[in-house]
């Protein structure tokens, strides 16, 4: 199959070409942005979410990531919202980064509706969110403690929310976002619309999700085989932790990709890894979770502008990066939750483009990779970098390697062979010198049984 047709195979399986997005019953104004913006055809999650939305009916949806699931719930409700109203759309979303891209989008689909949107996130002005709600805000996008923190204060008023959107509902209904997503649920005493969406939804998040839904909610798969779209090269790299560093900036060097998102599990990691990357020369920038916010929406809007082309993010960025140019995700660490890993990926192959996932695997971490390709029903290839060359071992890997090897546990069956002369020559003794080792020269040809002084065998060794 050529490359051609496999990519028009891959975007088949995220558009539905068998309707169009005027067919969906959205409003006059959503439809001029839409065409504006050159769609025809809607994704398979917009085109089955979107008619559903339009209806009334709560609905949780799953999607793999890169197929629009924020138009799937925003589409819908700005063709419903009523432009005389604020405040009555509320979307929540676990990180601000997230919330701001949402926002984002939202304004510019609905320009010719009318409905204005306002992103309420911690660590920028308060006083000037309150203000943006006032002069319109129909829809609020916000984080859960911050949009808190303004209802706690009077700032927001969830009396007149008519639609309620979890962005990224696996992770709201986790342990650290749950208790906050059930108070802000349940100040809504009105009748209102719930929309959920995710690319990951466990059994446990969806009883829990429904819980908080009409009894007729529907539930829209589109994920069936892997969760990771078809247009994500994904590969693994074997490679020892010394040598992680030297691998990405080879790779970085060799292969040149226009704009890279590189993970780490942790903040430190992150820090490491582009201070090493910048003295490489290379152009680097850091972002996570201790970042001032404007520190943390400056990289984001230079990587935005195509002005970065490599970012080292926690995994605060693998929700809420929406960036079409991104050809390379580098999993440098390969993350502990599998679920992690979908989110990671759907960074690239936005938009029908292809992309590619490179992660660096540890000798001691195939089970984690078999656990990923489990979870993704997909086979992730080994990837072999030409003209890489690992480095030495460092000498206290090789020490601590030595002091493990002095002393070898062998087992007592393998002493007893050896010394039985079962192997030849053991411990440089001939068999006659083992004779006269043992009693009338009977020499043992298996170990003695592990009683421990008592007339009671264990079950130890069994």
């Amino acid at each position: 199959m050529s490359e051609t047709s496999e990519n028009t195979e891959a975007v088949s399986e995220i558009f539905d070409t068998s309707v169009t997005f005027a067919e969906l019953g959205l409003s006059k104004g959503v439809l001029q942005g839409i065409q504006e913006a050159g769609f025809v055809h809607p994704t398979d999650i917009q085109a089955r979410l979107i008619p559903r939305a339009l209806e009334g009916k709560d609905v949780l949806g799953q999607a793999k990531t890169g197929t629009g699931k924020t138009a799937a719930f925003g589409l819908p409700v700005l063709s419903m919202c009523d432009p005389k109203v604020s405040m009555q759309a509320l979307v929540l979303a676990p990180t601000r980064e997230l919330a701001v891209q949402v926002a984002a989008e939202l304004d510019e689909m609905g320009k010719y509706t009318g409905i204005r949107t306002t992103c309420i996130i911690g660590g920028e002005s308060m006083r000037h969110q309150a203000k943006s709600i006032k002069e319109g805000g129909h829809i609020i996008v916000g984080t859960p403690g911050r949009v808190m923190d303004m209802h706690g204060r009077g700032e927001i008023s969830f009396n007149s929310i008519r639609f309620a959107v979890l962005d990224e509902v696996d992770r709201m209904l986790d342990i650290g976002f749950r208790e906050d997503i059930r108070k802000i649920l349940k100040s809504m005493k009105q009748d209102h619309q719930i929309l959920f969406v995710s690319a990951t939804i466990s059994d446990d998040i969806e009883r829990l999700a429904r819980s908080f839904m009409k009894k007729n909610a529907e539930k829209i798969l589109t994920t069936s085989g892997s969760l990771t779209v078809s247009l994500v090269d994904q590969t693994h790299i074997p490679v020892e932790a010394w040598d992680k560093r030297t691998m990405l900036l080879y790779l970085l060097r060799q292969h040149k990709p226009e704009a890279v998102v590189v993970f780490c599990r942790t903040k430190a990691t992150v820090h490491r890894v582009t201070m090493y990357l910048q003295e490489k020369k290379i152009e680097a920038r850091e972002i996570h979770g201790d970042m001032a916010q404007n520190k943390r929406t400056k990289v984001m809007n230079s990587l935005r502008e195509g002005k970065l082309p490599v970012l080292v993010a926690s995994d605060l960025a693998a929700r809420g990066l929406d960036v079409d140019h991104i050809t390379h995700v580098i999993n440098y660490d390969l993350p502990e939750d599998p679920e992690v890993y979908v989110h990671r990926i759907g960074r690239t192959a936005r938009a029908g483009r292809r992309g590619v996932a490179w992660s660096f695997v540890m000798p001691d971490q195939g089970q984690l990779l078999t656990e990923i390709e489990k979870l993704t029903s997909v086979e992730i290839g080994k990837f072999t970098v030409e003209g890489f060359k690992p480095g030495p071992v460092p000498n206290d890997v090789r020490a601590d390697r030595e002091r493990s090897g002095r002393k070898p546990k062998t087992d007592m069956k393998e002493k007893l062979k050896q010394r039985a002369g079962l192997q030849p020559k053991a411990d440089g003794m001939s068999p006659e010198e083992l004779k006269k080792m043992f009693p009338g020269g009977v020499v043992p040809k298996s170990a003695p049984r592990r009683t421990l002084g008592s007339k009671f065998r264990t079950k130890r060794g069994r």
